[in-house]
């Protein structure tokens, strides 16, 4: 018997805490780069190795994680996951040069590789459909509350603490998640014997990660062009080279196969090109806020932690808004009310009220809170048990790609209006073409959302009328 009561939602409340300490970690060490880089007496350029390195481990090591989860069971690769970001986390915190930095950091990247797809497993393994919205709202607002919480509060340590500080938080969050995870996580796992398919783990690592590298520095000026395209062109063949090896093994690391499910599919590439807009947010913001506005880091940061303070409230009425709507009704209609609300950013002005930024921050918060709970749904609704690891993979390396190419393609818009404009130094009429763009980027996701059936998901989000009616017009017998 457990030594407390144990609430409904304490796996997906262990598994959202994980998951913040590798959001939050991923972009506070952003706003500390310039300090760290005085300390070790190198370039802030050549420190922001820091950051593609990690990247480049997450996109190594993403595709196994749903092999191992089968193979050794969800708890353990979990658990071990955030051993492993812990253990990253102590070796930044005690490096004493880049190149000790560098290799910490791709510790850490192994570790947040595998927390955030077998956290999401161990959720949709653990939690009956029809309490899956509640349960997967606690998985949305880590991911939107950590790039938000971020910058802030690297900010604040690096001013009034040492930059060391930044990685010794996640040891004690570590080391409680360590022990929640053991005593509450199901080792759950699915009999999957077949070996590790080797080749075409080495086919999709490589192009992830040169893909989300050379995207990760487009316009940034820290890659020659030559080298970004390079890297741009090399990751696409690798993984074009890796569609053609999927179609001809039995059990490819990443099953392509799932897209042919019209849920999965939608959730999967129409939140690609939604999620394209959303990871340009983090980027372009507080440059707006900073460069164009003249604020500083730390009221920068207080303004923008307004959008998490909307995706908190999500968490209580998403449920009740997906059973009385649906999920084709709800994507189409915030999907519009998401663009609208990145479009007004591009309107913003030094002139503009404070309470007014905030105000927008906050709307669009939660709607985009609410988009974001709605694709991770919907997504698993009518995946198989026995795939759903292979789910979660290619889900969550989705995900990381259309991130990953938010930010650069920020950076690219960013580049290409000072270009046109021929000026150096941005100013704050300069964000507005980015803005503009990734909104109507972001509509473009209508174009798969729209060919859901209206009862797309209804086991999972209790709309019923929708259900029915599609049942009913079913059973009519045709003309």
């Amino acid at each position: 018997m457990p030594w407390f009561p144990r609430p409904r939602y304490l796996v997906p409340m262990i598994v959202a805490c994980a998951l913040f300490m590798e959001n939050m970690d991923a972009t506070v060490i952003a706003t500390a780069l310039p300090t760290i880089a005085h300390g070790f007496g190198e370039s802030p350029l050549r420190l922001n190795l820091a950051i593609t390195c990690y990247l480049l481990s997450l996109g190594i090591f993403l595709p196994l994680s749903g092999w191992l989860a089968d193979r050794f069971g969800a708890r353990i690769v979990f658990t071990s996951a955030i051993v492993v970001f812990t253990l990253g986390s102590i070796g930044c915190s005690t490096v004493e040069s880049l190149p000790q930095l560098v290799l910490a950091r791709i510790v850490q990247g192994m570790g947040g590789a595998m927390m955030v797809p077998v956290g999401r497993l161990v959720v949709l393994r653990s939690i009956p459909k029809a309490e899956l919205v509640a349960a997967m709202a606690y998985l949305t607002v880590p991911a939107l509350i950590g790039p938000v919480i971020g910058p802030p509060l690297g900010g604040f340590i690096v001013t009034y603490f040492s930059w060391r500080w930044i990685f010794w938080i996640n040891i004690p969050i570590g080391l409680l998640g360590i022990a929640l995870a053991l005593r509450f996580v199901p080792n759950i796992r699915e009999a999957r014997d077949e070996a590790l398919d080797g080749a075409g783990f080495g086919m999709v690592s490589l192009g992830l990660a040169g893909t989300m590298f050379g995207f990760e520095n487009v316009g940034r000026g820290i890659l020659s062009n030559d080298s970004v395209t390079a890297l741009l062109v090399g990751g696409l063949a690798f993984l074009a080279a890796y569609g053609w090896h999927a179609r001809r093994v039995d059990a490819p690391i990443i099953d392509v196969t799932l897209l042919r499910i019209r849920t999965f599919r939608a959730s999967v590439l129409g939140g690609f090109l939604f999620r394209n807009a959303i990871g340009a947010l983090p980027f372009l913001t507080p440059l707006m806020l900073q460069l164009g506005f003249g604020l500083t880091p730390f009221a920068s940061g207080m303004i923008t932690f307004s959008g998490a303070a909307g995706a908190l409230f999500m968490k209580i009425t998403a449920p009740a808004i997906l059973r009385a709507l649906g999920f084709r009704r709800v994507l189409l209609l915030n999907t519009v009310v998401c663009a609208v609300s990145i479009a007004c950013y591009g309107l913003f002005r030094p002139s503009t009220p404070h309470a007014v930024i905030i105000g927008v921050l906050l709307v669009g918060g939660f709607f985009r809170s609410l988009q974001f709970t709605s694709l991770n749904t919907l997504a698993y609704a009518d995946v198989e048990q026995p795939k759903m690891s292979r789910a979660t993979t290619l889900a969550s390396v989705g995900q990381q790609l259309s991130l990953s190419f938010g930010v650069g393609l920020g950076a690219l818009l960013l580049h290409t209006t000072l270009a046109v404009r021929g000026r150096d130094a941005l100013g704050a009429a300069d964000f507005s073409p980015a803005y503009f763009t990734i909104s109507a980027i972001s509509l473009l996701s209508l174009l798969f959302f729209a060919r859901l059936r209206d009862d797309a998901g209804a086991e999972i989000s209790g709309n019923a009328a929708a259900a029915a009616a599609q049942a009913a017009a079913e059973a009519e017998p045709s003309e």
